[in-house]
């Protein structure tokens, strides 16, 4: 059965959640503009402006057009560049928040190739470069649950992971999709560890990878993704919890049996295969009906409710039409 929202799924936002008047007229005198001119795409400047938040300027800029596909962009306010690339999980360089940041600058992202393998007609390795041309750069702005209880809102880039399935074209009898993410003792201090079995896997059902809302990311903030946020090409799943959003890929397998995923293989109790965000699925050892944000929440600030699919039951609650969300977690 179907969990759904209470209220018909409407939370009334608090005051922080409200774009501030200067960043809607910005926004609002950017698409007039647009309007005017007919144009196509957007500067990088353009774009900062559109989106309430300015680039870090320390990456290499990766411009994007502003994603069209419904869900895709919250106008809730955007988290700190630096609160976001400096609070992550990437246990491949450690298990402290802040050891991805001071740890990933040895990653090496080119050469970079990701293999798509499995029940496709057209199996192929891609080069990364490849991999950025094959569809145009979109801007979504997306919010970030993780399990632990705290949340982000980001501005990633790239297209939709859709794009590369079909230009692989899955076999009739393809269900699943398992991502492996690289895996080098060389570059990365905490593979081996036995915090989990490595690679890092992930999968999702094939009707969640080709849902316009899964998004196959190479950059964020207006450049590309920095290391320690999965560089040169991650996962986004908005409406899961953070750690489906496999960073760093290099093999895609498209298959016929559920793959097994890292955190299920080391907790199956604690982590499903679905892993779809629910406020009323608690995990064994904390609550997940509450959140805090990342950024703006002050140590007695009050906590923001965690809504179903994170915010996304409009786009993706057909998905899972008569499943029993707390059996299947």
């Amino acid at each position: 059965m179907l969990i759904r929202s209470k209220d018909n799924g409407y939370t009334y936002p608090d005051s922080s959640e409200i774009t501030p008047r200067a960043v809607y007229e910005q926004r609002r005198r950017f698409l007039l503009q647009g309007v005017a001119v007919g144009a196509l795409s957007m500067s990088l400047d353009a774009l900062a402006q559109s989106s309430g938040y300015t680039p870090a300027g320390k990456l290499t800029a990766l411009p994007a057009v502003r994603s069209k596909v419904a869900g895709a962009v919250t106008m809730e306010k955007i988290t700190a560049y630096k609160d976001a690339t400096t609070y992550n999980n990437f246990y491949e360089f450690g298990t402290d928040k802040a050891d991805p940041a001071r740890n990933a600058g040895t990653l090496r992202t080119r050469p970079w190739k990701v293999e798509v393998t499995g029940l496709v007609a057209k199996p192929r390795t891609f080069d990364i470069e490849e991999l950025l041309k094959l569809s145009p750069q979109e801007e979504r702005v997306y919010r970030l649950r993780c399990v632990e209880g705290w949340s982000m809102v980001i501005p990633w880039i790239g297209y939709s992971l859709a794009e590369l399935l079909k230009a692989v074209e899955p076999s009739p009898s393809a269900k699943y999709v398992e991502f492996v993410t690289l895996a080098d003792k060389a570059t990365m201090p905490f593979v081996g560890s036995r915090v989990l079995d490595w690679p890092y896997t992930e999968g999702l059902r094939l009707d969640e990878a080709m849902h316009p809302l899964t998004l196959l990311s190479f950059g964020m903030y207006g450049e590309v993704l920095p290391n320690q946020n999965g560089a040169p090409v991650r996962l986004v799943v908005p409406w899961k919890y953070g750690f489906k959003s496999a960073k760093s890929i290099v093999k895609i397998v498209l298959t016929d049996k559920e793959p097994g995923t890292a955190w299920n293989k080391s907790a199956k109790n604690e982590y499903g295969f679905y892993s779809n965000v629910n406020p009323e699925v608690d995990h064994p050892r904390w609550s997940q009906a509450t959140e805090r944000r990342i950024g703006e929440d002050g140590l007695f600030a009050k906590k923001r409710k965690t809504l179903i699919f994170n915010g996304y039951e409009a786009q993706v609650g057909q998905l899972y039409a008569g499943m029993d969300l707390k059996k299947f977690y």
